[in-house]
């Protein structure tokens, strides 16, 4: 892989650091007989140049988190700020172009066309944020070199391993140089060794400067991250930046 320019990570909980994400007292309710309440109250900031997991079973309430973090949901109730931008006060053209120019999703799935080239799949991740065809290709391959794969630009997804793929899918969710990158399972279907390769590739790219926030139930891997925030019945009960969290009576009931 090319080399990568390397930088000092950011101190947990240093302050200096304005925040790439910052949710206050976030809540998300689904139905109504009975409801399901899938968020009970969530408080996260994730300053920019961090590098974390958020780590919890099936049914804790990260995949709803991850859907409210990436603008995919509204929440019901509380504020999310994404690079600054209160979504709440954006229409849903606004929140797409939010989405656009500041988030960068990477999925267990790939979610690659098959029949396009890499070079084609990555520059795509720039298709909604005006960008023109000359430069979204040299972006798309600026990208492609910091995953290591610019020598692969005219190959096809089908003809590559599991782990290129996957760099395919970080280097298209980095092309548009987000605010943040949310990482769902990045692992997940990947063997170990290929799996820690691409662990690998996260802390070097954050090394170099991406904010990163790892969606997984995966403990060990969580562990490989600086930051490990655990969530349950959705509330945060841990956060390795904090020394302690406490969830008020009303809210754990």
């Amino acid at each position: 892989m090319s080399p990568i320019r390397r930088r000092r990570t950011p101190v947990l909980g240093d302050g200096g650091a304005p925040p790439a994400l910052d949710l206050a007292a976030v809540t998300k309710t689904y139905g109504e007989q009975p409801p399901v309440r899938a968020l009970r109250g969530v408080s996260l900031t994730v300053r920019k140049g961090e590098l974390l997991a958020i780590v919890g079973p099936s049914g804790s309430g990260k995949t709803t988190l991850l859907h409210v973090m990436g603008t995919l949901e509204r929440p019901t109730t509380g504020t999310v700020r994404i690079d600054g931008v209160d979504v709440d006060r954006l229409d849903d053209r606004g929140l797409s172009a939010l989405r656009a120019r500041s988030i960068g999703f990477v999925f267990q799935q790939f979610f690659l066309a098959e029949h396009s080239t890499v070079l084609d799949n990555v520059a795509d991740g720039l298709l909604y944020a005006g960008v023109e065809v000359r430069e979204r290709r040299r972006r798309a391959m600026e990208a492609l070199a910091r995953v290591g794969l610019e020598q692969r630009a005219s190959s096809r997804p089908t003809k590559m391993s599991g782990g290129q793929r996957q760099r395919v899918a970080i280097a298209r969710a980095l092309v548009g140089r987000p605010a943040i990158v949310l990482a769902d399972e990045p692992t997940g279907n990947l063997d170990s060794a290929t799996g820690a390769s691409i662990v690998e590739l996260l802390h070097e790219l954050n090394a170099d400067g991406a904010t990163i926030v790892v969606i997984t139930h995966d403990a060990e891997l969580a562990a490989r991250l600086p930051r490990q925030v655990h969530v349950r019945d959705g509330l945060i009960t841990s956060d390795s930046a904090r020394e302690r969290i406490d969830v008020p009576a009303e809210i754990r009931s």
